[in-house]
C-alpha cells in the first residue's frame, strides 16, 4: 500500500512538472520562428491582385520578421492548382497561402481536392475593395446604361475577360447578366492579370475585376472603369458611379484578400504571423497605400475568418445556383 501510494505521488509530480515545460516548450517555438525563409503561394500569375498585395505585404513581413517572404506564384484552375499545392504542404508556418473570395468562390461551382473550410487555418486578413465594370478606352463605351444597349441590340457578341468559372470575374459578369438582363460571353484566362493585359490590348472589351486591380491603369489611361459594384462611390475614384445609381439595382459586390496556412500550423507559430500582419496593416504607410488603391485595411481573428468564409460559401452557392454557373 505504502508503494502504491509513493507511485502516484511520483506520477502526480511529474504529470504537474509537465505542464510548465509544455507551456515553456511553445513560448521557445514561437520565439524562434521564423529561422528560414517563409513561401507565400499566390496562386494567380503576377499583375493580379492578390499578387500585388501579396508582394506588398510580403516585403514588410520581410523586414519585421527578419526573413524573407518569397513569392511563389502557381498559377492555373483559377486559383485551385496553387491553392492544392498549400494544402499539402507541411503546416509548419513556413508555406502561406495568399486567399481572396475566388478561395470561397471556387467551390460554389465544383468538387476540390481541399476543403476551403477544413484543410486550411485561416491566419489574417489584408482589406477589402468593390468590384468594378471596366472597359477597353477606345471601344467606346463610357456609361453602363451604353454597355447594356450595346448588349441587348446583339446579344452574345460581346466577351468579358475572367480567371475561369467559378472565380471573381466570371461571378461578377454573370451577376450583371441578370440584374441587367443581357447576354454577354465569358472568356477564361489563367490570371486577372493576363486578362486585364487584353482587355488593355483591345483584343477583349470588358472585365469584372476589384477596383484595386485596375485603378492603377485606370489612371495612367490604359482602362475605363464604368461603374463599381458598391452602395456608395469609393473616395480613391469619387467620379466612378455605382450600378445601383447607373440604373440598375441589386448589383453589390466585394472582393476581400488575406492568408491561410495548412491546417494544423502550431498556435504560437499562427499567433506570430498574424501579429505581424496585422501591424503591417497598421502602419501609416500601408493605409494610405490600400485607401489609395480603392482598398479598406480589414482585420479578423481566424474566427471571424472562418465565420465569413462559410457565410460567403453559401451566398455563392445560391448565386451560383440561381445563375446556372457550373463546371461542365
Amino acid at each position: 500500500m505504502k508503494l502504491h501510494r509513493w507511485s502516484f505521488v511520483v506520477a502526480l509530480s511529474l504529470f504537474a512538472g509537465s505542464l510548465p515545460l509544455a507551456d515553456f516548450s511553445g513560448q521557445a517555438q514561437a520565439a524562434a520562428f521564423p529561422d528560414k525563409p517563409i513561401r507565400l503561394i499566390v496562386p494567380f500569375p503576377p499583375g493580379g491582385s492578390n499578387d500585388v498585395l501579396g508582394r506588398y505585404i510580403g516585403i514588410k513581413l520581410t523586414e519585421r520578421l527578419g526573413q524573407q517572404i518569397v513569392i511563389d506564384n502557381r498559377a492555373g484552375a483559377n486559383g485551385i492548382i496553387g491553392t492544392d499545392i498549400a494544402a499539402q504542404s507541411a503546416p509548419d508556418g513556413y508555406t502561406l497561402l495568399m486567399i481572396s473570395i475566388s478561395f470561397v468562390m471556387n467551390s460554389a461551382v465544383r468538387p476540390l481536392p481541399y476543403d476551403v473550410e477544413k484543410s486550411f487555418d485561416p491566419v489574417a486578413t489584408v482589406g477589402s475593395a468593390p468590384n468594378s465594370i471596366v472597359v477597353y478606352p477606345g471601344w467606346g463605351v463610357t456609361t453602363v446604361k451604353e454597355l447594356v444597349a450595346r448588349a441587348r441590340a446583339k446579344p452574345a457578341s460581346i466577351f468579358y475577360a475572367a480567371t475561369g468559372i467559378g472565380g471573381f470575374n466570371h461571378f461578377g459578369g454573370e451577376l450583371f447578366k441578370k440584374v441587367a438582363k443581357i447576354d454577354i460571353v465569358m472568356v477564361p484566362y489563367k490570371g486577372g492579370g493576363p486578362a486585364m493585359t487584353d482587355v488593355m490590348g483591345g483584343q477583349i472589351p470588358v472585365m469584372f475585376s476589384s477596383l484595386t486591380q485596375v485603378l492603377p491603369h485606370v489612371r495612367s489611361g490604359k482602362l475605363k472603369v464604368i461603374a463599381i459594384g458598391a452602395t456608395k462611390r469609393n473616395p480613391a475614384a469619387p467620379d466612378i458611379p455605382t450600378v445601383i445609381e447607373s440604373g440598375f439595382p441589386g448589383y453589390e459586390m466585394y472582393a476581400w484578400w488575406g492568408f491561410a496556412a495548412p491546417s494544423g500550423v502550431p498556435g504560437p507559430v499562427s499567433v506570430r504571423l498574424r501579429k505581424e500582419i496585422n501591424a503591417v496593416l497598421q502602419e501609416p504607410e500601408t493605409k494610405k497605400r490600400l485607401l489609395t488603391d480603392a482598398a479598406e485595411p480589414l482585420t479578423m481573428t481566424p474566427a471571424e475568418m472562418r465565420k465569413m468564409i462559410r457565410e460567403d460559401l453559401k451566398k455563392w452557392r445560391d448565386v451560383a445556383a440561381t445563375a446556372g454557373i457550373k463546371v461542365q
